[in-house]
């Protein structure tokens, strides 16, 4: 237990010592803010008629006042989740390139506990990150909707819950990019695997998969349905909102899929990249 704690807290000294940590974190902060901030003057104006002719009230096509503010925060994981999962992807790549495992492994020769220690410290990067989404999201969002006299409903215990929910899925998804990049060891490959899957390939398969009843079925299985399950809100959710066959999984199945991905693709990696000899 000793050597396993040990280990987490070098995992924590890799990531700090760098600065890819704060960078994410920050452009993670802007990207959110921008986001939250815009869609919330455009879609308040448009509930209280301040944008649009005749909106006065009606909503105009935006979404109802009263399910805005859950749809605003939710922006935290439903689309700065890419930010956790490349910054777990980077902590595992960069040690493949800049050849520090064998150091590591000399001093810890227990490479699933190196694993294992590298998965319980990016969970925690990851509900930081998590954090310094919500608060662009929430401080920012509340803030302008407050302004558009729409309730922010930070009173509610829903709202709060879920806020917890999203840093669980923000941290869940940095230990699936730890996984990711045992998996594919190749730092530009899995950048890029990342950007794509994450920005182009999955919205286009929640999309299509949201026209007939069975595909929705299998739909709500991609990592980011499962994600936005366990948060319980998603900017995605309008997009498919005139689709009657809609699936979603409840917030606790939503979660084990998420931990599924990463059991997967971490024991995928360790068995095809970890375990090999390193130079």
């Amino acid at each position: 237990m000793i050597v396993f704690l040990r280990s987490i807290a070098a995992e924590f000294a890799k990531i700090l010592t760098t600065r890819m940590w704060w960078l994410l974190a920050l452009v993670l902060f802007f990207y959110i803010a921008l986001l939250a901030g815009g869609l919330s003057a455009l879609f308040g104006g448009i509930n209280t008629g301040a944008i649009g002719p005749g909106a006065g009230g009606t909503g105009g096509g935006a979404p109802p006042a009263e399910s805005l503010p859950p749809l605003i925060y939710s922006f935290a994981s439903s689309v700065g989740y890419v930010f956790p999962v490349l910054i777990g992807a980077l902590a595992t790549t960069g040690e493949f390139r800049h050849q520090t495992l064998t150091p590591t492994f000399l001093a810890n020769p227990r490479r699933l506990g190196v694993l294992g220690a590298k998965g319980v410290s990016m969970f925690v990067v990851g509900a930081a990150y998590g954090a310094i989404a919500l608060a662009a999201s929430v401080g920012i969002g509340a803030l302008v909707m407050n302004g558009f006299g729409i309730d922010p409903q930070l009173g509610d215990s829903a709202t709060w819950a879920l806020v917890g929910r999203a840093m669980l899925a923000m941290a869940l998804w940095a230990t699936i990019g730890v996984g990711l990049g045992v998996l594919v060891p190749n730092q530009v490959a899995t950048i890029v695997i990342v950007l794509a899957f994450t920005q182009f390939v999955e919205p286009l398969l929640r999309l299509a998969s949201s026209f007939t009843e069975v595909t929705a079925g299998i739909g709500q299985f991609l990592p980011g349905a499962a994600s936005d399950a366990l948060v319980g809100a998603s900017f995605f959710t309008i997009a498919s909102a005139s689709s009657s066959s809609a699936a979603s999984l409840d917030w606790w199945q939503g979660g084990l899929v998420l931990l599924a991905y990463a059991a997967a693709a971490g024991l995928g990696g360790y068995f095809s990249s970890w375990k090999k000899d390193v130079t």
